[in-house]
């Protein structure tokens, strides 16, 4: 199964955030949304993420406030991309490597989405419970064996 698979399913709803907006105009729109990241974008390119385990950080920071400061100053610059080709194994190995919950999904430099743990876990799932469903019905359809001594 590729990324790309996922984000089929997923659907396309992609929330984005400007860099230079305030952390407390990210943390209510991802309260508002109920979601767990959103992507930053400047002039068009991914420049960052910004998760919930950011603004947890700056909660602590500042003493249970989000405080005055922009998205740049919080996110994550560098975040893990993956491609829409790349396998849902490598995925989950990322994600557990890193400690990474959502990851940008680039088609060079073209944001297609974000796929998140929980959406990786339920496809794994649905797969491998399709996997499960097609091998019970062949073990089910499986020939009787004739007894050879009785012809």
């Amino acid at each position: 199964m590729k990324v790309s698979e996922i984000l089929q399913v997923k659907g396309n709803i992609l929330y984005t955030i400007t860099p230079d907006q305030p952390l407390v105009e990210a943390a209510n729109t991802m309260a508002e949304k109920d979601i767990g990241s959103l992507v930053v974008m400047e002039y068009g390119d991914l420049v960052g993420m910004l998760t919930f385990r950011e603004v947890l950080k700056a909660l602590h920071a500042n003493e249970g406030s989000v405080g005055g400061g922009t998205v740049r100053k919080h996110m994550d610059d560098h975040p893990i991309t993956v491609t829409p080709d790349t396998d849902v194994n490598e995925v989950r190995r990322i994600m557990l490597e890193k400690h990474a919950r959502y990851l940008p999904v680039m088609n060079a430099k073209t944001l297609l989405g974000v796929i998140s743990f929980y959406d990786v876990a339920r496809a794994v799932l649905e797969a491998q419970s399709f996997e499960n469903r097609m091998l019970k019905a062949y073990i089910r359809d499986w020939p009787a064996e004739q007894d050879e001594a009785t012809s």
